[in-house]
C-alpha cells in the first residue's frame, strides 16, 4: 500500500473514532516556532510553570521524541455543547467553568482513540512505531495542527477553524511511517480585535502573543499559591479555566454541538451553587470529580478560587 493509501487509510479511520479532522506534515525541526518560543520564555510568559522551560529541543523536533519518526498526525476532537451551561451560570450570577472540563477528563477520552487507531494502523498497514500524544507531552499541538492546514493560529492563540471555530482538543500520532503531507491554510483573523478586547486580565499582551502568566486559566488552575486579589477581581466568576477570548470570537458562531458521549456536562456538578461549593467536602469532590478535569485543581484549589 502506498504512501496516498495509508494516508486516506489514517484519515478515514480517524474520522471513524469521532475525531472532527486529521491532517498530516512530515516530522520535522519547528523552524518557524523556534525563535517564537525562545522569546516567550525569555520573556517569562509562562509564569511558574516551569515545565515549559524542559526540553526545549524536543518541543521543536518531533524525531526527539521519537527516533525514526517520519510523519505527525494531528487530529481535532470537537468539545463544544449541545446547551453551554455557562450561559445560564452567567445570568444567574454562579460559578463558570470551561467548556472543555464540563465532562470527563479529555485526556482520558482521546487516548483511548488514539490507542484504538494505531491497533487499526498496525493490523492494516504492518509494524508502525511511534508514540500517541494529550497535552502531556513536550508537542508544539497548535503549531503542528496549523503546519498541516487543520486550523490557523489566531489573535489569542487558539487554533480555529472556518467550518467550526476553535472548540477543539488537538492531539497527535508521530510515527515512523511515511504519509502524504497536508499545507496550511490561511490566517482569517483579519483586523478582527475582539479576543483582545475583551480578555479580563489584558493576557493577550499583543496579536498572537498571550502571557500564559496574566491568564485566568493560568490562575485557576496551573498556579499553586494563592491569587493575588487585583487579579481575582477580573475573574467575572470564572473558577476552572475561562472561554472569554472563544466566546467572543465570531468564527465560533459556526461551532456546532459534538456527539462524544464522555463529554456529556456533568449537570449535577456543573449546576452547584456558590454556597455549595464553599461547603463542599472531600468526600463529596471526589465523588463528583472523580472522572473531570476539575480534579486536577483540587478541591482547596477550587475554594480559593470561590473567594473574592
Amino acid at each position: 500500500m502506498k504512501a496516498n493509501n495509508h494516508t486516506q487509510f489514517i484519515k478515514s479511520e480517524a474520522l471513524r473514532l469521532g475525531f472532527y479532522s486529521c491532517g498530516i506534515s512530515k516530522a520535522d525541526f519547528l523552524e518557524e516556532e523556534a525563535p517564537l518560543l525562545e522569546q516567550w520564555l525569555k520573556d517569562n510568559r509562562h509564569g511558574q510553570m516551569k515545565y515549559m522551560e524542559n526540553y526545549f529541543d524536543k518541543r521543536l523536533d518531533p524525531r526527539l521524541l521519537v527516533p525514526g519518526a517520519k510523519s505527525v498526525v494531528s487530529l481535532l476532537l470537537n468539545y463544544f455543547p449541545a446547551s453551554p451551561p455557562t450561559l445560564l451560570q452567567k445570568e444567574r450570577g454562579e460559578v463558570k467553568i470551561s467548556k472543555y472540563a464540563y465532562g470527563k477528563d479529555y485526556h482520558f477520552v482521546i487516548k483511548e482513540k488514539l490507542k484504538e487507531l494505531v491497533e487499526f494502523i498496525r493490523t492494516n498497514i504492518g509494524e508502525v512505531n511511534g508514540r500517541v500524544f494529550v497535552d502531556s507531552a513536550p508537542v508544539m499541538d497548535k503549531a503542528w495542527a496549523k503546519k498541516c492546514g487543520l486550523g490557523w493560529i489566531g489573535k489569542n492563540s487558539n487554533l480555529i477553524t472556518k467550518q467550526q471555530g476553535s472548540f477543539f482538543f488537538i492531539a497527535e500520532l508521530i510515527i515512523d511511517l511515511e504519509l502524504e503531507y497536508d499545507s496550511p491554510v490561511a490566517d482569517h483573523c483579519g483586523t478582527c480585535t475582539r479576543c483582545i478586547d475583551a480578555c479580563p486580565t489584558d493576557a493577550i499582551v499583543q496579536p498572537y502573543v498571550v502571557d500564559g502568566s496574566k491568564c485566568i486559566s493560568y490562575f485557576t488552575i496551573e498556579l499553586k499559591e494563592n491569587t493575588p486579589p487585583e487579579m481575582k477581581s477580573k475573574f467575572q466568576d470564572w473558577v476552572f479555566g475561562c472561554d472569554v477570548c472563544q466566546d467572543v470570537c465570531p468564527w465560533n458562531r459556526f461551532s456546532k454541538s459534538h456527539n462524544e458521549p464522555h463529554f456529556m456536562p456533568n449537570t449535577e456538578a456543573l449546576n452547584l451553587t456558590r454556597k455549595e461549593w464553599e461547603e463542599m467536602t472531600e468526600e463529596v469532590f471526589r465523588k463528583l470529580f472523580k472522572d473531570s478535569p476539575l480534579k486536577r485543581a483540587g478541591l482547596e484549589k477550587m475554594k480559593n478560587n470561590l473567594s473574592r
